[in-house]
C-alpha cells in the first residue's frame, strides 16, 4: 500500500462509535489522493518505504478539520462603535442613530469595493484556518441589494478557491429589510425571490439560503415564500431561529426538512420536538449570545432530551461575534450553555458537517472520508474547550495536505537581553 502521508503515534479523536471521543490512542492514519485510506492502532500499520511523508505526532491529538457552519465573515470594518455604545448601556435604537448596528453596516457594504472585501477577509480566512477550520460557511445579508449581495457571494466563492478551506455560500438576503423597503417586507421578500435568488443561482453563487425569523425579523409567512423559492432551485434551506422571542421558526425548518436551525434561545419544547422528528441540527452561537450580554440561553436540555444535535459555530460578524477561534467557542458552550466537553468536540467536528449537508464526506476520521486532520499540541480532546482563549492547533491539514504548521516559538531568557534594548536587570 502506497501513501502521500502517514501520521504515527497519535491520539486519534476519530468522533464515531461508542467509545468517548471515538478516541483511538496509539493510533495511526495514511492518506493517499487526498482522503483516509488506513486507520488503526499505530502497531498494525503497515511497512512503508523510508521515503514515504510522515509526520511523527508524539502522542498529540488528531481530530477531523473542524467546520465552522455559521458566519458572515465576508464583510467590511468593524463593530467598534455598537461595542463601545453598548457597554455603556446604548439602545439599540441609539446606537442606529449614531451611525451602528445593522444601518451602518449596510451603507458600509454597499459602498465597499470587491477587492477591498475580499483584502479585509483575508487575515480572518488566516486566522480560521491556524485555529483549525477547514470547511467554513459564508453568508451575504450585510448590504440587501442586488449588487452587494451577488458581490458577497463572489468574494465567498473566491476565497474557497484561493485559499485550503472549503467555502460553502449561503444567500442571506432576508437578513432584514433594505431601507429602500422600509415598512414593505412583503415587496422586499418578492424582490429576492424574483430577482437576487435567482441571479445567485444563475451564476453559481449559492449552495443553501438562511433567513431571519423573529419577532423584530420575519414572519413565518414571509419566509415560507423564500424557502418555497429555494427549493424550487434545489436548495437547503437553515435559519436564524427564535433569537429574540419564540416565533415558532425552528417549527418552520423542519418543515422543510431544513439543515439548521441557528441561535434558538427562546426555542420551545415544541419546536425542539419538531426539529428532532426532522432531523435539523440545532446551530448554538455562544459568542453574540455573550456580545450581546442576553440572560436567555438556548434550551440543551430539551435538545438532549428529545435528540436534537448540537452544533457550535464562530458566527463571525463584526457587531454581534467577532470570533475567529473555535476553541474558545467550545470553551462558551460548555460554561455558558452547558454542553459537556465531548459534545463541544461533536459541535464542531461531526455535527457541523452534518449542519451544512457535508457529513458524508468529513467530520469524523474514517476511511473512505476527505483527510482533513488538524494536529492539537495537547494529551486529550477534552483540553480543546478547557482553557480560555488558548489556540493549540499545531497543524491543519486540508485534504491530504498541510496547510498549515504552527513556528516553534524560541524564547530567550530576559536577562540575556539585558543591554541590548530588552529587560533592564534591575527589574529583577
Amino acid at each position: 500500500m502506497t501513501f502521500d502521508l502517514i501520521i504515527r503515534n497519535a491520539t486519534l479523536t476519530c468522533m464515531t462509535g461508542a467509545r468517548p471521543y471515538g478516541l483511538l490512542e496509539r493510533g495511526a492514519l495514511g492518506i493517499s489522493e487526498g482522503r483516509i485510506v488506513w486507520l488503526g492502532p499505530d502497531q498494525d500499520f503497515p511497512v512503508v518505504s523510508p521515503a514515504c511523508p510522515a509526520i511523527d505526532a508524539r502522542g498529540m491529538v488528531v481530530t477531523p478539520g473542524l467546520v465552522d457552519c455559521h458566519s458572515h465573515v465576508v464583510h467590511v470594518g468593524d463593530g467598534l462603535l455598537d461595542f463601545e455604545l453598548k457597554i455603556t448601556g446604548a439602545t439599540r435604537e441609539e446606537v442606529a442613530a449614531a451611525g451602528g448596528g445593522v444601518g451602518g453596516l449596510v451603507a458600509r457594504s454597499r459602498a465597499a469595493s470587491e477587492e477591498q472585501l475580499y483584502g479585509e477577509t483575508v487575515p480572518r480566512i488566516k486566522a480560521m484556518i491556524a485555529s483549525g477550520i477547514t470547511t467554513l460557511e459564508s453568508k451575504s445579508g450585510l448590504g440587501l441589494d442586488l449588487a452587494s449581495e451577488l458581490q458577497v457571494m463572489r468574494v465567498s466563492r473566491a476565497l474557497g478557491r484561493d485559499f485550503p478551506l472549503d467555502v460553502q455560500s449561503t444567500f442571506l438576503g432576508a437578513h432584514g429589510v433594505a431601507p429602500e423597503y422600509r415598512g414593505r417586507p412583503d415587496a422586499y421578500i418578492d424582490f429576492l425571490v424574483e430577482r437576487v435568488l435567482p441571479a445567485a443561482v444563475q451564476q453559481g453563487l449559492v449552495d443553501a439560503v438562511d433567513g431571519f425569523c423573529d419577532t423584530i425579523g420575519f414572519s413565518p409567512a414571509q419566509m415560507t415564500r423564500l424557502f418555497a423559492a429555494a427549493r424550487s432551485h434545489g436548495l437547503p434551506v437553515k435559519l436564524h431561529a427564535d433569537q429574540y422571542s419564540d416565533a415558532g421558526a425552528g417549527q418552520l425548518v423542519a418543515r422543510f426538512n431544513g439543515l439548521s436551525a441557528d441561535h434558538l434561545e427562546y426555542a420551545s419544547k415544541a419546536t425542539i420536538g419538531a426539529m428532532a422528528e426532522a432531523g435539523v441540527v440545532a446551530g448554538l452561537l455562544p459568542g453574540a449570545n455573550w456580545m450581546l450580554r442576553e440572560t436567555q440561553m438556548p434550551p440543551v436540555h430539551w435538545m438532549r432530551e428529545l435528540g436534537v444535535e448540537m452544533a457550535l459555530a464562530t458566527n463571525n460578524n463584526p457587531i454581534s461575534s467577532p470570533l475567529t477561534m473555535p476553541t474558545m467557542v467550545m470553551n462558551m458552550g460548555c460554561v455558558r450553555f452547558g454542553l459537556t466537553a465531548e459534545e463541544a468536540v461533536a459541535a464542531f467536528t461531526r455535527v457541523g458537517a452534518r449542519a451544512l449537508g457535508l457529513a458524508a464526506d468529513r467530520g469524523t476520521l474514517e476511511i473512505g472520508k476527505l483527510a482533513d486532520l488538524v494536529l492539537w499540541d495537547v494529551a486529550h480532546p477534552a483540553e480543546l474547550p478547557y482553557r480560555i482563549a488558548h489556540n493549540p492547533c499545531h497543524t491543519t491539514i486540508k485534504a491530504g495536505v498541510v496547510c498549515y504548521r504552527a513556528a516553534p516559538i524560541q524564547l530567550q531568557s530576559l536577562w540575556e537581553t539585558a543591554g541590548e534594548g530588552g529587560f533592564d536587570n534591575d527589574a529583577r
